[in-house]
């Protein structure tokens, strides 16, 4: 400690002096204290020199100056591999038994002269207390998190050594000898797992798409991997609850064999479909568990329905349903407005070619549409000029050759930059000759372009007619852009963008339920199950008052329930992870005297990312120590890692000095010094009757 002021020290002999003075004049030949012996009034009389003294020393400003140093031992940081890769093959024991032993060994010789930090490290970066934490069941290994954590956590600090205990292996994150270039301490690496090639068949991958719709064929590929097993063989098999779809023998014909199966199933069921994917074992294999995969798809009974209804026939007509036709997710019927007498309501989208117009005005399926809401396409041609609720505004039967100008801004959907580009290069088209423009709540993909003048007069353009969408298009020829994008690129793909992407905007329509449950369909084992849900009132505006209740079912019938949390104006549930399988669930919520429900379905696949390669990479690990002035060593070298980090120079405690400035004003003693020595002083004078 060191006392200094904002004035000369030298000024404290005044401070005495005050003191003196003071003190004197107080108590010099004072008769009242007649009665108190010598020794008792030179007692009370120094303390009222020591007060004065006190109080003028603090007009001083007197600061006190404190040095601190505080010795910051090295951090050594243990990352311990938690993922299941490591006893998948025969020393599986050996890392459940003695090797945790021989690392609690290693923690408790560092702990006394280091501060150790243990953590594992795999799906999650964990700090635990105890080596008893270890697990090996985690599902991904991402290394490159665990830098990027410890470099957050310990930037500043004074870190002597990273020591991580892993097999090399990784199949989540980036390379972690390269992710690993802001660590600045030494790294010391333990290669864990066996870098010997054992026999082993894997399925490697099962490629396959989300969604399938009804009645379709959809593929899943299959990757199968069989290492030193040439001349064997085994056996695929593609399983429906207990029906066996397709089945086929694989024989190896290499050490390293790796073949692409292609497997196409009917989608014959509707909602979230479970399959099986099975290669038989063998008895000499290291690793059956990767032999199996689940694979979930949901199939949809949705197509979009769509019919196409004409004045007469007309080549755009096929143009239009050709394009459509390419989509499977798209079911087209095309009719004459004489031989059409079917229902719209069955529909999800019309499209109305030169219909109404002057001479045939279609009323009994504008009348339909009209109350129907039914979304529309509508075709325009000579002698028809259409307005966005469909009705004929002329009929003049001249007609310009126009091109197409795109709308930069247009943003009902979005639209590839080829597409763009090739718009102005296709040919020309036959449009109504006339002064119209576009609707006001009308929206124009295409202006025409007449000659080499660009006008405000819309080729397509999006509107809306109470709750139906309606695109109409001003011109026919269509079927030479068809023609035209084969001619340039060998398919149709512009042009089937251009129709599918606007049938697309029309027939999807706007979910206006009440009670809305959102979430995924599929998630992975080590994921929690997160679902969210929206509630709305008769205004369809947001509320969450109400209690949103679920019950989560799995395949056996087992019923969860659990309650929503409530957010800002929606609510939440993390119902946590569940086993692998297929679930449904119900959910329910009560809003005024109305109850509304919600069902769904999804499914957890297994994540067996560990188990497709168990060769340890010691290389990699070799890697990351010689790049960090480490050494790479092996399980049953643990107990020296204690001797190499001791030994080094580098490695060593880190003292911290901190000054500190602090006002003896604010000292909270100080002011009880002060109040004793007066009540004290009192105190005598009172008893004596000196006041």
């Amino acid at each position: 400690m060191k006392l200094t002021t904002e004035y000369p020290l030298w000024f404290i002999v005044f401070c005495i002096a005050a003191g003196i003075i003071y003190a004197g004049i107080l108590y010099y030949k004072d008769k009242k204290l007649d009665e108190l012996s010598v020794w008792m009034v030179r007692l009370i009389a120094f303390f009222r020199f020591l007060v004065v003294t006190l109080l003028s020393f603090l007009l001083l400003s007197p600061l006190l100056k404190t040095v601190s140093r505080e010795v910051e031992k090295p951090v050594i940081i243990i990352a311990q591999d938690n993922s299941e890769s490591l006893v998948v093959g025969k020393d599986s024991a050996f890392y459940k038994t003695d090797y945790k032993q021989n690392l609690q060994k290693l923690v408790d010789q560092l702990d006394d002269k280091y501060e150790v930090r243990l953590y594992t490290f795999a799906d999650k970066i964990k700090e635990v207390n105890s080596v008893d934490s270890l697990s090996f069941d985690e599902k991904q290994t991402d290394i490159s998190a665990l830098f990027d954590e410890i470099e957050t956590r310990y930037a500043n600090r004074n870190t002597g050594a990273i020591i991580l205990a892993s097999d090399g292996l990784y199949n989540k994150g980036i390379n972690p000898v390269y992710s690993s270039d802001k660590i600045k301490a030494p790294v010391y690496t333990v290669a864990l797992g066996d870098t010997t090639v054992k026999k082993d068949i894997i399925l490697l991958k099962a490629e396959h798409n989300r969604l399938a719709y009804l009645g379709n064929k959809f593929p899943i590929e299959i990757v199968v991997n069989a290492k030193q097993l040439r001349g064997k063989n085994t056996t695929l098999t593609v399983i429906k609850g207990d029906t066996a779809l397709f089945t086929q023998l694989i024989n190896f014909s290499s050490d390293a064999y790796i073949t692409t199966i292609p497997v196409y199933l009917e989608a014959k069921e509707t909602g979230l479909q479970h399959y099986k994917i099975k290669l038989s074992s063998l008895p000499e294999e290291i690793n059956t568990n990767n032999n199996n995969r689940d694979v979930f798809i949901e199939v949809l009974d949705s197509k979009q329905k769509v019919v196409i209804i004409a004045a007469a026939p007309h080549p755009d007509i096929a143009a239009i349903k050709e394009s459509l036709e390419n989509n499977q997710n798209y079911e087209v019927e095309s009719y004459t407005i004489d031989n059409f007498d079917k229902p719209l309501k069955k529909y999800n989208l019309v499209i109305l070619h030169q219909l109404p117009g002057s001479i045939n005005t279609a009323s009994k399926i504008i009348n339909e549409i009209n109350t129907s809401d039914m979304p529309v396409l509508a075709f325009s041609g000579a002698g028809t000029i259409l307005r966005s609720d469909l009705s004929v505004a002329s009929g003049i039967q001249k007609t310009n050759e126009c091109e197409a100008v795109m709308e930069q801004n247009f943003s009902l959907f979005t639209v590839s930059d080829e597409l763009r580009k090739s718009v102005k290069n296709f040919p020309a088209l036959l449009c109504p000759y006339g002064n119209y423009s576009a609707e006001n709540n009308a929206t124009v993909l295409f202006y025409q372009r007449i000659g080499i003048v660009d006008t405000k007069t819309p080729l397509m353009s999006f509107s809306t007619n109470g709750e139906s969408k309606i695109a109409v298009f001003m011109g026919e020829g269509l079927w030479k852009w068809r023609l035209q994008d084969f001619a340039v690129r060998g398919n149709h793909s512009l042009f089937d963008e251009l129709i599918s992407k606007t049938v697309q905007y029309l027939s999807v329509k706007a979910d206006k339920s009440f009670f809305k449950i959102i979430g995924k369909n599929n998630f992975l084992e080590n994921e929690t199950i997160e679902l969210e849900a929206e509630v709305y009132n008769e205004s369809y505006e947001l509320i969450n008052e109400p209690e949103v209740n679920i019950t989560i079912i799995n395949s056996d019938n087992k019923k969860f329930p659990y309650t929503f949390s409530k957010t800002t104006n929606a609510y939440r549930l993390n119902a946590g992870m569940m086993p692998v399988g297929e679930y449904r669930y119900e959910a329910r919520v009560k809003v005024g005297e109305k109850i509304y429900t919600e069902r769904g379905e999804f499914s957890i696949s297994a994540l067996q990312v560990e188990l497709m390669n168990t060769i340890a990479d010691h290389q990699l690990l070799y890697n990351l120590s010689k790049k960090h002035d480490g050494e790479m060593v092996y399980p049953d070298e643990l107990e020296k890692l204690s001797e190499k980090l001791n030994n080094r120079t580098d490695i060593k405690s880190v003292s911290y000095t901190q000054n500190k400035l602090a006002d003896i004003i604010n000292l909270k003693w100080i002011f009880f010094l002060l109040v004793a020595l007066l009540s004290f002083e009192w105190f005598i004078r009172k008893r004596n009757g000196a006041y």
